[in-house]
């Protein structure tokens, strides 16, 4: 594995970013004008993904004062381990066109692990699932497009075993590949959407509860989760399906357009759950605020995409782990004027429904943000 995360590397990160949004802006100097959209674009209208970040920003805190908050402590768990904030990676298909350099996954699962979050690596990814696994000494946890019968799934999930991931997960909301208008009017083709074509695309749209029940059957002790799960029935029926980690996603306002926010989904979700599994959720959450926002409702994980990717493709791991610095420092700040020590005692109470103070667009968390050649 190799190691770019050195002290001089970070030493050279904290003196380059001191924000967030520094990072959208190298990515977008750094990436070409058809990875950039396929980047931050997402399906048909786009009224999802906006609608990720509406729901958010829809929220406001209701802070308490008063209280000792000399000691914060930001760290949590995920599956039973250890973890330094309950953020992961969400996967993404075609890392090696969005990072530094051609290592896609590794580098980000360097990066993962330097820093102490999980990372969930994408099927649809370069290096693949084994060099993925080793340049990831960190927690890590392998996602499936299904392209086979059952057969493939189970030879999936042995070699995702035999690497060392820590649990195994379907995505479940891409039965049918949508329409990425940003993508077709380039007349852009993804190389790594080439396996998601005819027949194979068919097994996807095929999975259905039957695949889970014979995945618990087989693996009773695999930690299972489903990712793309957008109502309360399918919760229960995750549930009763015995699903160790059920994943609220719209995958980004990149699947079904016209749909709800994410966290908008949150709370029926966690109703349903009812503490039987483990609820996680992604869609939008770019700042510490929006993570603890998450954590209120209910969450137990938040899943960052878009927002990892930038680190990615300005700075590599190095990147990467600067901007898990800059999340960490934006969630215990949080944490504190929240009047909380700990995520455990957060609850709804802390949230209360408001309006928004900026239009909804895959950048609004960032309203100092200036792109001047891209109208974003």
């Amino acid at each position: 594995m190799s190691n770019t995360v050195t002290p001089e590397a970070m030493a050279a990160m904290e003196a380059k970013y001191l924000t967030l949004h520094e990072f959208v802006k190298a990515a977008r100097y750094r990436l070409d004008a058809n990875i950039w959209d396929y980047l931050t674009g997402a399906t048909e209208t786009e009224t999802t993904m906006r609608r990720n970040r509406m729901g958010i920003d829809s929220l406001a805190f209701r802070p308490r004062v008063l209280r000792d908050v000399s000691t914060i402590d930001t760290t949590a768990k995920a599956l039973g381990r250890p973890i330094r904030l309950p953020v992961l990676l969400a996967p993404v298909g075609g890392l090696e066109s969005i990072a530094v350099g051609a290592n896609g996954a590794a580098t980000a699962g360097e990066g993962a692990s330097a820093f102490g979050v999980p990372i969930m690596v994408s099927s649809v990814t370069q290096p693949g699932l084994e060099p993925a696994a080793a340049a990831t000494p960190g927690m890590k946890i392998f996602q499936l497009y299904v392209r086979g019968d059952a057969a493939f799934i189970e030879d999936s999930i042995q070699r995702s075993l035999a690497a060392g991931y820590d649990a195994f997960c379907l995505t479940v909301d891409t039965a049918i590949y949508s329409r990425r208008e940003r993508d077709i009017v380039r007349r852009f083709a993804k190389p790594w959407r080439a396996t998601a074509t005819g027949d194979a695309q068919r097994h996807q749209a095929a999975l259905n509860w039957d695949d889970v029940k014979r995945i618990k059957d087989r693996h009773p002790t695999l930690p299972l989760i489903l990712k793309g799960i957008a109502t309360a029935e399918d919760a229960l029926i995750a549930c009763r399906h015995g699903v160790d980690v059920v994943y609220v996603s719209n995958h980004g306002g990149r699947q079904l357009d016209a749909g709800r926010g994410a966290i908008e989904v949150l709370p029926e979700v966690v109703q349903a759950v009812a503490g039987r599994a483990r609820v996680w959720v992604d869609g939008g959450f770019c700042r510490g605020t929006d993570v603890v926002k998450a954590l209120c409702l209910g969450a137990d994980m938040v899943g960052l995409g878009r927002l990892y990717c930038y680190a990615l493709a300005a700075d590599g791991a190095a990147g990467l782990v600067r901007l898990l610095e800059i999340l960490e420092n934006e969630i215990r700040s949080c944490l504190g004027l929240l009047g909380a020590t700990s995520y455990a005692e957060l609850g709804p109470s802390f949230v209360h429904a408001a309006m928004p103070t900026t239009l909804p667009h895959v950048h609004s968390a960032f309203p100092l943000l200036r792109l001047e050649d891209s109208g974003y």
